[in-house]
């Protein structure tokens, strides 16, 4: 009976360490995902963007997976790139 017991008992232990890994580490990285996802399939030409390498620009078109993104102030510096690239959007206010 001694070994069933702690046959059991180390079963018990390895599922409550699954389930804690699973709440710790799984479940947010795949509610960030789904943040994201949500956000890229709102984008739209005119919101401000934030890049993974902290680069802030305008969408200025989209066609599938690739944004042109215009940066900086000079207006002439229009940089197509993957739609993945993008962290953060701004969308511009539309009070009328």
């Amino acid at each position: 009976m001694g070994a069933t017991a702690q046959i059991i008992q180390m079963i018990l232990i390895l599922v409550v360490f699954f389930v804690v890994m699973y709440f710790m580490s799984i479940r947010p990285q795949k509610k960030y995902e789904e943040k994201q996802r949500a956000m890229r399939e709102a984008l739209k030409v005119g919101d401000s963007i934030k890049t993974t390498n902290g680069f802030y620009g305008v969408v200025l078109g989209i066609e599938n997976d690739v944004v042109i993104v215009e940066f900086g102030n000079d207006r002439h510096c229009r940089i197509p790139m993957d739609i993945n690239c993008i962290e953060e959007v701004d969308q511009p206010d539309t009070e009328e």
